[in-house]
């Protein structure tokens, strides 16, 4: 493994903050992502999306989404507890969860919306809990070290799977975000790249063109339509997705 890519993967389960590396290309990034998840040892159920809202890509310095690994252990069913380093900056994410319902494998033309709509199996309302372990925080941390460092992924929770979401108008379908009962933040759908199948039609064609292609059973995650929250230990989150079910989450401290 890279010295950069062992940093990323120790800081990510014992804490700790690594230094900015400059001139990471993209694809350099990608390639710590594949060295990090078979040094892991862990399997690999979906998939992140982030920078997904035009909120989050002024944040982070970058014009485009990306992609990061959901690895099992780190995927839970609410209500769930869920331990962070503060130092890592930790934040919580409302997002829709999609999981598939059959392979999307690679071919040579693109997959259209419909068709990629048409393989969704289930959806649920998740909250994505993330922070960065390079310094500085994630202020134009920009799109390759974000994605080096697994798309700033620390763990993920979502509701019961739903089929409802037929019968939804997931542009205009609300989250609702709160910690410790106070409610900080709402948001829709359109917030994903204009809705969430837009978000798997971009996962699609990468995952696509990189000769990868998605699986059935596994589950994508759209990026934030809640913007970044803040959270420390003691916090209890809760992502109120309606029809989607609601997320709970309480954080406690690794450090300990």
């Amino acid at each position: 493994m890279t010295p950069l890519a062992d940093a990323l993967w120790q800081a990510r389960q014992n804490g700790g903050i690594v230094a900015r590396p400059d001139g990471l290309s993209l694809d350099d990034a990608y390639a710590m992502q594949a060295e990090i998840a078979a040094a892991s040892g862990m399997e690999q159920v979906g998939f992140k999306v982030g920078s997904t809202s035009a909120e989050a890509q002024r944040k982070l310095g970058t014009d485009e989404p990306g992609a990061g690994p959901l690895f099992a252990p780190v995927v839970h069913a609410s209500p769930a507890t869920i331990a962070i380093f503060p130092e890592h900056i930790p934040a919580i994410e409302g997002e829709f969860a999609i999981r598939l319902g059959r392979d999307i494998p690679p071919r040579d033309t693109e997959y259209s919306y419909d068709e990629v709509a048409d393989a969704i199996e289930a959806m649920a309302g998740a909250i994505e809990v993330v922070g960065t372990r390079f310094e500085k925080g994630f202020e134009k941390l920009g799109r390759a070290l974000v994605t080096a460092d697994g798309g700033a992924n620390i763990a993920f929770a979502h509701a019961n799977w739903a089929t409802i979401w037929r019968d939804l108008d997931l542009a205009h379908h609300e989250v609702i975000a709160s910690i410790n009962g106070e409610e900080r933040k709402r948001g829709t759908g359109q917030e994903v790249l204009g809705h969430p199948f837009n978000v798997l039609q971009w996962l699609a064609n990468k995952m696509s063109v990189d000769g990868r292609g998605l699986k059935a059973g596994q589950i994508i995650s759209t990026g934030t339509c809640t913007g970044l929250i803040g959270v420390k230990p003691g916090d209890k989150a809760v992502c109120d997705f309606g029809g989607l079910g609601a997320v709970e989450i309480e954080f406690t401290d690794a450090t300990h």
